[in-house]
């Protein structure tokens, strides 16, 4: 049987007779039109998983739910944007150093070498050269689909030179930026991490950025496609607990599991002091998230806020602006 198509009254009616929602009002239906029912409602009746049910009386505690959603989303994003720009410059420029040339396949051939970390064909080693198989290919197929439609990229194919590596990084997504730092040698993941200032006893191996890279890219993807980020639901997996280990040492805060919102601005503001944006700046940064929690506890109730915004959240956002 095919599902009953509703309308936006009929969408009301089943938020206050079935959900206990009370929502009624040219006000209320609005807002609902503007959020959407299937990305607002849905998106935001529970927190986390499914199972963790957000219980909301009227429609006003849900909408200042999708609107705290929307202001940590604002603050997010440019800082999220710096640092993968950022992020790129520093590793290209050791990149084009270590390489001394500008060609990928310079790059491809004499860097992306993890793979020798292992023994031949245990399965650490299959399973790296797989992914660096990989990252050549879908590299080598961004660059096709963009011909015609990056300036850059066409600029060097119609003068049959190959796409340089700084033109390459224009072009790759967070998460291919992540494999390909995870596939460069061991001694260039070191350079990298001295050249941002990583704690080397903490990170001996050249390892963090690349794990930092693949949380922020979780982060990144979900606030691009305008889907919920107020319950860190966009992990698409547990972080390790050498990444949360790492940033519990370096900013001497105990209890960062990633697990709240709070962490990821946390782990931002440590990004942003690699860096060097001025500590003005970064506190800044986190001032307006504890401003943004406390114009939202006032309008979502005690019982739904504390399932994503925890007890401990003001007393680490302040530790980390007092080691600033």
């Amino acid at each position: 049987m095919a599902d009953t198509v509703r309308t936006i009254n009929s969408l009301m009616a089943y938020l206050r007779d079935r959900k206990n929602i009370d929502i009624r009002g040219s006000s209320h239906k609005r807002k609902l039109r503007n959020m959407g029912y299937y990305h607002g409602y849905k998106g935001y009746r529970f927190a986390g998983e499914a199972s963790n049910a957000l219980r909301y009386s009227n429609f006003d505690e849900l909408y200042a739910v999708y609107q705290f959603d929307l202001a940590l989303k604002g603050l997010l994003y440019p800082k999220i944007m710096f640092i993968e720009t950022a992020l790129k410059n520093y590793a290209l420029e050791i990149l084009l150093q270590q390489t001394n040339s500008s060609s990928f396949s310079d790059l491809y051939n004499k860097e992306l070498k993890s793979y020798k970390s292992y023994p031949v064909n245990s399965k650490k080693y299959n399973d790296e050269i797989r992914k660096r198989n990989n990252l050549q290919t879908k590299i080598y197929g961004d660059l096709a689909r963009s011909y015609g439609k990056s300036r850059i990229v066409s600029h060097f194919y119609d003068r049959d030179r190959p796409v340089p590596i700084w033109a390459l990084f224009e072009l790759l997504t967070f998460g291919e930026f992540g494999t390909l730092l995870s596939c460069l040698n061991p001694e260039t993941k070191v350079k990298i991490s001295n050249a941002l200032s990583f704690n080397s006893a903490l990170d001996a191996d050249g390892k963090t950025p690349v794990l930092i890279t693949y949380a922020l890219r979780d982060l990144r993807n979900a606030i691009a496609h305008n889907d919920p980020i107020f319950d860190t639901r966009f992990r698409s997996r547990e972080l390790p607990d050498r990444l949360k280990n790492y940033m519990q040492a370096e900013c001497g805060i105990p209890n960062i599991r990633f697990n709240t919102i709070a962490d990821y601005f946390l782990l931002v503001a440590y990004m942003m002091q690699r860096f060097h944006c001025t500590k003005t700046e970064i506190r800044q940064f986190l001032n307006e998230f504890l401003n943004c929690i406390d114009v939202y506890r006032n309008q979502i109730p005690a019982s739904v806020f504390t399932k994503f915004i925890h007890t401990d959240t003001r007393s680490k956002i302040n530790r980390m602006i007092a080691n600033l």
